[in-house]
């Protein structure tokens, strides 16, 4: 089920074998259907509904509310709506008068918001980055959020729908596509320091086109984003950094916390668990190789384990970079999974950047998160809140990847339905006052609240 999510590396690894295969497989929506709809409308009840392509001759609708839906265009012009990524239909219903630029949402109507839109290139490392800044409508002085990628390899030009809804509420966005990836040129890279150095220059470029409407700039990273966003602001010093779905562990130790969370919530004592670290010291082996050695240690699990009820859950999915091992042939492995994920940090610490980084921080967790599981990641934002650090945490429960509301299929499988509502008006929040309020529907931990709540 294709999400657009912000991939946690080492499930880019089926993604880009699978979402970009699909995507590539569709014809694209055409240029008139784009300026017809894509863009932020102002409803008549004061709220705002975004429309975004998805590429695959359909858009997608969100509110700040958290709701959204898939729309395809019928034969006669129509178009008919389905529940987040299910195919269920769940009764909205939108249309657009392109000579009027409106929509009408449901009951509402609504105009397409003029936002203030600079295109951008800029230079950094030898790699020409394009990038866009889109103000809110007006001349006033208003915060700025740079969007920090996670690992995909799409175009965040293209798809990333927070470029419209923080200006529709107030708030400048400036996105770009990370070197390797959409217009942006330049090697795409796993390595930290260069994508945070990617990420310190889009920010000075967004300071320098909005000029005098500057306010407080900061980040907005989700995922791999966790990781590159504070680095960022503790070389070039930002107002406020907020992550979204990310981890304060390395990659390998988040790999191993998927996996002993995964047997664990599917009834595996800690005997089973102490077999599943097995695997994962054999994954550990094949991935810090760069994949050129460790392959007999995984083929000597494999025998021993192979038909243990706990080893064929890790095979039906429950953690996607140990089943792509798995699956994969050594050989295929030695060739495909270096380019997979060039130049990554498996063994990064984030704790030391976070420990005396003082740049106000949102961290926005998903409970049931098999991608990027909370557990330590919260523990130890916890310890730095107690420590003094000027950090938030939230934890949306029933959420995965993604801060994504989900509904389980049949075969164990998830799809995505909504966003919490208290989700986008908590980062909204944060970025216009520097702090959060209550009522989100997250267990939050804030400075000087030792006890959350």
């Amino acid at each position: 089920m294709r999400r657009d999510r912000r991939g946690f590396p080492f499930r880019l690894l089926l993604a880009t074998v699978v979402w970009l295969g699909v995507a590539t497989a569709v014809p694209a929506v055409s240029a008139a259907l784009d300026e017809c709809a894509v863009g932020a409308y102002r409803l008549t009840d004061g709220s705002f509904v975004d429309i975004a392509s998805i590429g695959d001759s359909r858009l997608r609708w969100r509110r700040p509310d958290g709701t959204m839906g898939a729309l395809t265009r019928t034969p006669d012009g129509s178009w008919t709506n389905t529940l987040g990524w299910t195919d269920r239909p769940d009764g909205t219903r939108i249309s657009f008068d392109c000579a009027r630029n409106a929509i009408a949402f449901n009951a509402l109507e609504g105009r397409r918001l003029n936002l203030a839109v600079s295109e951008t290139r800029f230079s950094v490392q030898g790699a020409s980055l394009a990038g866009r800044l889109v103000m809110p409508e007006g001349d006033s002085r208003v915060p700025i959020v740079v969007l920090v990628h996670g690992a995909e390899r799409d175009s965040a030009l293209d798809d990333y729908a927070l470029q419209r809804m923080f200006p529709a509420a107030g708030i400048g966005a400036f996105v770009y596509d990370k070197r390797g990836t959409g217009a942006s040129g330049g090697r795409y890279t796993h390595d930290y320091l260069t994508l945070a150095v990617d990420a310190i220059a889009a920010m000075r470029e967004a300071k320098r086109l909005a000029g005098t409407r500057a306010g407080r700039v900061g980040y907005q990273a989700g995922s791999q984003g966790g990781w590159v966003a504070p680095l960022a602001a503790t070389i070039a010093p930002v107002d406020f950094v907020i992550v979204s779905f990310g981890l304060a562990v390395s990659p390998l130790a988040a790999e191993r916390e998927s996996i002993a969370t995964a047997l664990t919530r599917r009834g595996f004592g800690a005997d089973v668990v102490e077999q599943g670290m097995a695997l994962a010291d054999a994954i550990d082996v094949i991935a810090t190789s760069n994949f050129t050695q460790g392959y007999d240690g995984l083929e000597a699990i494999r025998s021993r384990y192979g038909d243990a009820p706990w080893f064929r859950q890790i095979r039906n999915g429950v953690a996607g970079f140990s089943r792509f091992i798995l699956d994969t042939p050594p050989s295929v492995l030695r060739v495909e999974g270096p380019q997979l994920v060039p130049q990554i940090p498996l063994h990064y610490d984030p704790m030391p950047v976070l420990r005396h980084l003082d740049t106000p921080q949102l961290w926005v967790l998903a409970g049931d998160d098999q991608d990027a599981p909370p557990g330590e990641t919260k523990r130890r934002l916890a310890n730095l809140t107690r420590e003094g650090r000027p950090i938030t945490v939230a934890l949306f429960p029933d959420t995965e990847h993604g801060l994504y509301e989900y509904e389980t299929l049949p075969d164990g499988s998830r799809v995505s339905t909504r966003l919490p509502a208290g989700y986008f008006p908590m980062m909204r929040d944060f970025v216009l006052n520097g702090f959060i309020g209550s009522g989100y529907g997250a267990e939050t931990t804030r400075p000087g609240d030792e006890s959350g709540g």
